[in-house]
């Protein structure tokens, strides 16, 4: 449901300029980026006979990855060309320090503020179809068993065939009418996601609060990715950590980490389960148990909801001269780095660039690992501004949909509980808010009263109905 208020309409312009979120790109970075755009080199290899296509949501224009899956032995050859930035990026240049100084691409519901300038993210470095682009482009054969048996990885000329939409894809995958070109996604990403398993990676896969416009009106509702956009996110993940093992073999490079979950986090999700009636077995670890759990149940949904505190401190390790101490993604379950995303992300250009070195039995460019050093403190700022952003767009909605109904009651679920306190999530808006109430029902619904709804702070508070 939509609902629509009278009054002024919700400014996410307005926000941006709270959060001192960047704004237009100045003439000289623009000016840069149309002439790299004019003058950039296509690489000697041709890729082009190879007929990729990409999958992003609908309307995407910043289209980072293509995918080609094939039969190889009982397994198979991934082949995953990612968009070739550094062929547009000259370091030093005007869009490669205002890179550094946005760090991310920020999404907001009206607009996206985008890491390069549109001319190249949305324009000349983006994969296209039907458009010859340089690329790095990766072939990572896996067994059937999801297991990578060789990996190679170098840039070449590619053309993307077909633009994909996730929700397309999963309706072709329904019937049984994927393209040839992905026609082996399921098997693809049921094999990557056993492998998942075996490392016992801590999946949390919560449903996400998306702000949409339908009819004129924002509205909010709860997301879960479609079963195809795990099959595909697994690709990603997989080059990730292909890319990954390259720069720890090498001794140099940059990480996405995330420590192993402490003890006491463990202990205290284990007694969570307890409360909630979910079983967990003895020796399974927590990633097992949260896989087996429905997405759909309330008192599951609650205990994964618990479990985001077993991912904490993620953050980016920088290396030269050897392995760091600390390489584990425990989401994940292995080492991990980002090298799919280079039109929205900074950190992917540099890590990019040390695997086709160490690949290629080269150096490391020197503007790549003078960079090194800064780039974690530089990404985590960046993911800063970005979850900020995000939170302030869904606190701002709430209280935006919810200003005109204090005082009435909603049917809600309970996702936790302190003492006085609790988190709940309401049927209709899908709104996630604290609700003060004494022992809440964790994984139960109760009816709450709407206590505050501010606009201007962006808070919404309810109290229990018990």
């Amino acid at each position: 449901m939509t609902h629509r208020v009278a009054g002024a309409p919700l400014d996410f312009a307005a926000l941006r300029a709270d959060l001192e979120v960047p704004g237009d790109f100045a003439s000289e970075v623009l000016a840069d980026a149309q002439r790299s755009a004019d003058a950039v080199e296509l690489p000697d290899e041709d890729a082009t006979d190879l007929p990729l296509v990409t999958i992003d949501p609908a309307g995407s224009r910043d289209l980072d990855q293509a995918v080609h899956l094939a039969r190889e032995g009982d397994g198979f050859l991934v082949s995953y060309a990612i968009a070739d930035v550094s062929a547009f990026v000259r370091p030093g240049s005007p869009v490669d320090l205002e890179a550094h100084a946005r760090g991310e691409t920020l999404y907001f519901p009206d607009q996206r503020v985008p890491l390069h300038p549109p001319v190249l993210s949305e324009g000349a470095a983006s994969l296209l179809p039907g458009q010859l682009r340089p690329a790095v482009l990766w072939r990572i054969t896996i067994g059937a068993d999801g297991e990578v048996s060789a990996v190679d990885v170098r840039r070449a000329r590619v053309r993307s065939v077909a633009q994909l939409d996730y929700a397309g894809v999963q309706a072709d995958a329904d019937r049984g009418a994927l393209p040839d070109a992905i026609a082996l996604l399921p098997a693809v990403g049921a094999a990557r996601l056993a492998a998942a398993r075996r490392r016992h990676a801590i999946d949390l896969d919560l449903p996400e609060q998306v702000v949409e416009q339908e009819g004129g009106a924002w509205r909010l509702r709860l997301r879960t990715p479609l079963p195809v956009e795990r099959y595909n996110a697994s690709i990603s993940l997989l080059t990730g950590t292909c890319a990954a093992e390259l720069m720890l073999r090498a001794g140099v490079g940059v990480l996405r980490v995330v420590p192993s979950p402490e003890p006491g986090a463990v202990a205290a999700l284990r007694r969570a389960a307890r409360a909630l009636q979910v079983p967990w077995p003895d020796g399974a670890l927590p990633g097992d148990v949260l896989d087996r759990l429905e997405r759909g149940d309330p008192r599951h949904v609650a205990l994964l909801e618990h479990a985001t505190s077993l991912l904490r401190g993620a953050g980016y390790v920088a290396f030269a001269g050897g392995p760091p101490e600390q390489t584990l993604h425990a989401g994940i379950g292995a080492p991990y780095a980002h090298v799919t995303a280079p039109l929205r992300r900074l950190v992917d250009r540099y890590a990019t660039e040390v695997c086709l070195a160490v690949h290629a039995n080269a150096l490391v460019p020197d503007w790549v690992s003078s960079a090194l050093a800064s780039l974690p403190g530089e990404m985590q700022q960046a993911d800063h501004r970005a979850h900020a952003a995000d939170r302030a767009v869904v606190d701002a909605t709430e209280a935006w949909l919810l200003r005109d109904r204090v005082g009435e009651p909603f049917a809600a679920t309970v996702i936790d509980a302190e003492e006085r306190t609790g988190t709940v999530v309401l049927d209709d808006p899908a709104v996630r808010a604290r609700c003060d109430g004494t022992h809440l029902p964790v994984g139960e619904r109760i009816t709450v009263r709407l206590v505050t709804a501010d606009v201007a702070t962006r808070q919404v508070r309810f109290a229990a109905q018990l």
